[in-house]
């Protein structure tokens, strides 16, 4: 009897535990590798911040992995935050709102890890430096606590390394480089103290921004939100005497002002970069089979698996803007799994990557920018997609709820995760 594979996942947070989960099931040998001496990836909350500045990032800066500040809570709700076989919604471990805080998310990461025996198949404080393809399969090697390397060979490796550690700044603003005062990334936010009486300008519109910024408007003089979208209204906030909402920057000056494109300009303090994140895998060495351009990583198949290496060479967790986030990541876990057990078969490596370079393709007809390239839109239909070829189905309840939940946050967003009725 052939033996099982021996599978390297990296990283232990949801992605990670996930696929460690479905590939033990399917009876194959696995070692998931962790940089810290924790379970849970950005879900640890962490108060350290990063002393280097957000624009000229130091390769060898002392890296915090974690991006979530202290009084965090969810934007989705408990039911979307569950898996097919392990619930959310009948837990509580001492905060049972409906979008609980990030302790409450930890604590069942945790139970779910030891309900399912993964814990025990994790190697903690093993940072991996090198995953090089080599004879069918890869050498993994990593760094340990007491600073010595060891290497490994495994026959495949699943990356589920987060994407929350390694910022994304507007670089494209006139001037931001050469500007004299603060700047800062979420990734280093923690607490609303540092930003009394300032004047700060956040950029971004996603759910940090907002979040973040009506925090430090309660400490701050004034908060100035800017967004690159097209239909933003500029006006004072509604419900808010310190917050405005602008248009993307037109450029900034070297005696802090600050001047948008819709002609309104700010003496700032501080520039907040809400802006996201950039996919990092400086550990890679595939001879540039895969690659990340302009936040597109590539090529993949389903945002998954590298149709030259598939089904031994697998990303999880790249996909965002998903409400069905929690079971897109199951989904794709039990994929990889089944794969790798050779109970799913992959279309050839032509066919793959035809369907690659098709979305490309699409995308640059329909004028859509590269760094969108993982981005779902909030649409299911992929997460259909995924259910299907494990033979599962999105329950329409949960559909429902989905919907439900950015309905809500489009008419309330100030105060969404507190509105009673969602279901």
């Amino acid at each position: 009897m052939k033996d099982s594979l021996n599978v390297a996942v990296i990283g232990a947070g949801i992605s990670g535990l996930l696929t460690a989960r479905e590939l033990l099931r399917e009876n194959l040998r696995v070692t998931v590798l962790e940089k810290s001496d924790k379970i849970g990836g950005t879900w640890v909350y962490d108060d350290r911040v990063e002393v280097d500045g957000c624009l000229h990032l130091d390769p060898n800066r002392s890296i915090v992995h974690s991006s979530i500040y202290k009084s965090l809570r969810t934007n989705l709700p408990r039911p979307l935050m569950s898996f097919s076989d392990f619930s959310f919604e009948d837990k509580s471990y001492g905060d049972p709102r409906l979008f609980p805080g990030h302790e409450e998310v930890l604590k069942f990461v945790q139970d779910f890890a030891n309900e399912f025996g993964v814990s025990e198949v994790i190697r903690f404080n093993s940072e991996v430096v090198r995953v090089e393809s080599q004879g069918g399969g890869f050498v993994v090697e990593w760094r340990t606590t007491e600073g010595g390397l060891v290497e490994e060979g495994f026959d495949a490796v699943v990356v589920c390394n987060g994407h929350h550690t390694e910022p994304q700044v507007a670089s494209d603003v006139p001037g931001i480089e050469e500007w004299p005062r603060k700047q800062l990334h979420s990734h280093n936010y923690r607490i609303p103290e540092p930003y009394r009486d300032q004047v700060v300008v956040v950029i971004g519109s996603g759910p940090s921004a907002n979040d973040i910024s009506r925090e430090i408007s309660t400490i701050a003089k004034e908060v100035h939100l800017s967004s690159r979208s097209s239909d933003i209204k500029v006006s004072r906030l509604e419900g808010h005497k310190n917050i405005w909402q602008h248009t993307k920057i037109k450029r900034v000056f070297d005696d802090g002002k600050v001047e948008f494109q819709d002609g309104d300009s700010v003496v700032a303090d501080l520039i907040l970069h809400c802006t996201g994140f950039k996919f990092h895998f400086p550990f890679l060495r595939t001879c540039n089979i895969v690659h990340v351009d302009d936040n597109r990583v590539g090529p993949l198949y389903k945002h998954v698996l590298l149709p030259q290496l598939a089904p031994r060479l697998a990303f999880l967790g790249l996909a965002y803007k998903q409400g069905l986030l929690f079971r897109m990541l199951e989904y794709q876990s039990k994929w990889v799994a089944l794969t790798l057990a050779g109970k799913i078969l992959l279309p050839s490596k032509e066919e793959m990557l035809a369907d690659v370079y098709k979305q490309y393709r699409e995308m640059d007809e329909n004028g859509i920018p590269r760094r969108h390239t993982h981005s779902l839109n909030y649409q299911i239909e992929y997460v259909d997609w995924l259910a299907a070829q494990v033979g599962l189905r999105v329950e329409d309840r949960l559909k429902k709820i989905f919907k439900n939940n950015l309905e809500l946050r489009m008419a309330h967003p100030k105060d969404y995760r507190d509105v009673s009725v969602l279901y």
